[in-house]
């Protein structure tokens, strides 16, 4: 299992979870198989999303789609503080 980790800032949640609820690059159709919301619990204008793939190709063809089509036009992402901070991960094993 492969997770796209994304983490980044934003203006207001209703507005960031409208546009994750759009789903603009389709998540299930680009593989992703489980993903996680989460917020710091000191910071309400942060987020945090693991979006796990069975491939490590197929998160890293999601997050340079996320580049190039979301996240390098403001108008495509508003809700957006900063840019984001990404990593691809391998799980290692289940605890």
């Amino acid at each position: 299992m492969f997770t796209l980790q994304i983490e980044h800032g934003i203006k207001d949640f209703a507005m960031w979870r409208g546009a994750y609820d759009a789903d603009p690059l389709g998540r299930t159709a680009s593989g992703v198989v489980a993903e996680r919301v989460s917020r710091p619990v000191d910071d309400k204008h942060y987020v945090v999303l693991d979006l796990d793939f069975a491939t490590a190709a197929e998160a890293q063809d999601f997050l340079d789609r996320l580049r190039a089509q979301v996240w390098s036009t403001p108008s495509a992402s508003p809700a957006l503080a900063g840019g984001p901070r990404t990593r691809i991960v391998e799980q290692a094993f289940r605890a």
